[in-house]
């Protein structure tokens, strides 16, 4: 007995419509025409893609503009979460994450990584709180929690025995924050030092402000290769590359590409926090991960901050934020769109360990979208009609209707 039948739903590389047959949670079969005895969904024509992965997000500081007061800076911003989450407690993360979570979910996401501080500030309320979030919506998302020093990591006691607490305790891959420390390269090596100790992956927020006279980078880059960490190391932000020259930038898609790290861009805070020093001809702040990508170097778009002084806006639509990117980065055509479908869904996908593609034998795992293509889905913002995970419907939300007179 199917558990599930999709009739008439396009993929992305077939020719036509398919039928998907779903048994126990698992596609069984592709094909035309299929017939089972189970619920029947018709998609109309419409498109299934595995769903959406947001590769970098804060869950545990969203939703706090009412309690900081920042001045538009990244210092700025830092300073007030840093004031403000004094007084978090785990009931309190855990009720904004959720906010946040079921936004995300009607909008496509079906994997999520979030980063969640860590000092003794905080201490693991936050990670204790995002812990149980991972647990409440694993019906609908995978969630990914990456550990990190926001404030710093040498300069602050106490840290790195709280990272390692939370590793031993279910933390999925750590993170790290290099500016914000007295010692950038003491907090690469020892970060480098912990990933091999507890075998996880690594994410850094890096060189987020607009001065190409020096960067982190290529201690990262060093310290991968050294510790023979490829394909394992993703950096966030990195603003820095949207300041150089052809050239520089194709030296540093080299550094990238040899050292297999993978860059995210966070549009909506990269441009709402850099260029502020200017008056005029403001720079967009945004690193060319479009550039990047087409070189085989790992590349994705995501959304960082939702309602805080980093990113004060946000409904957690990654397709709105594809869209935003390619209004900044100039693309028009329908093979730019598709690229920034990509890096919002097949790249952060790998990065997460999802399933790539909807096939049989895989999990019963996808989106409906109303386009009929991945481009149009970037180009028009589409909002997912349907949703399934593992075999079963976690959101439906039919289309608008006119009532004409």
């Amino acid at each position: 007995m199917a558990d599930f039948l999709v009739k008439n739903a396009r993929l992305a590389d077939a020719a036509g419509p398919v039928d998907i047959d779903i048994r126990a949670g698992r596609i069984a079969r592709i094909g035309a025409g299929l017939v089972a005895d189970a619920q029947t969904f018709d998609a109309e024509g419409g498109l299934l893609v595995p769903g959406f992965c947001e590769s970098h997000i804060h869950l545990d500081k969203a939703c706090i503009l009412e309690r900081c007061k920042g001045d538009g800076t990244l210092k700025g911003a830092i300073s007030s979460v840093s004031t403000a989450k004094a007084a978090f407690t785990e009931e309190d993360v855990y009720a904004r994450g959720a906010r946040v979570i079921e936004r995300a979910i009607p909008q496509g996401t079906n994997a999520m990584r979030t980063h969640v501080e860590i000092d003794p500030v905080i201490g693991l309320t936050g990670f204790e709180a995002v812990k149980r979030l991972r647990d409440t919506y694993a019906f609908a998302l995978d969630l990914q929690i990456c550990v990190f020093p926001q404030e710093g990591l040498t300069n602050l006691p106490g840290t790195e025995e709280l990272l390692r607490q939370a590793l031993e305790e279910g933390a999925d891959l750590l993170g790290g924050c290099p500016y914000t420390d007295t010692d950038p390269a003491g907090q690469i090596r020892r970060l480098f030092a912990m990933a091999r100790e507890f075998d996880v992956d690594l994410d850094f927020h890096l060189d987020f402000d607009l001065d190409t006279s020096w960067r982190h980078l290529d201690e990262v880059a060093r310290q991968t290769v050294a510790n023979n960490w490829q394909n394992r190391v993703t950096i966030g932000h990195v603003t820095k590359l949207s300041m150089l020259p052809k050239a520089e930038l194709a030296e540093t898609a080299a550094v990238l590409k040899d050292a297999g790290i993978g860059l995210t861009v966070l549009p909506a805070t990269d441009l709402f926090l850099t260029g502020r020093d200017a008056d005029h001809a403001i720079p967009r702040g945004v690193a060319p991960a479009h550039v990047l990508a087409r070189q085989g170097i790992a590349c994705t778009i995501a959304t960082n901050n939702v309602l805080n002084p980093f990113t004060p806006f946000g409904d957690c639509s990654l397709p709105r934020l594809a869209n935003l990117y390619a209004n900044i980065a100039h693309l028009g055509t329908m093979d730019d769109m598709e690229l920034c479908f990509a890096m919002i869904s097949d790249a952060p996908g790998r990065l997460v360990g999802r399933a790539p593609e909807i096939a049989p034998g895989g999990p019963g795992t996808f989106i409906l979208l109303p386009a009929d293509s991945r481009g149009q889905a970037v180009a028009e913002i589409t909002r997912p009609t349907w949703g399934m995970k593992d075999g079963r419907v976690v959101f439906a939300q039919p289309a608008a209707q006119l009532f004409r007179p």
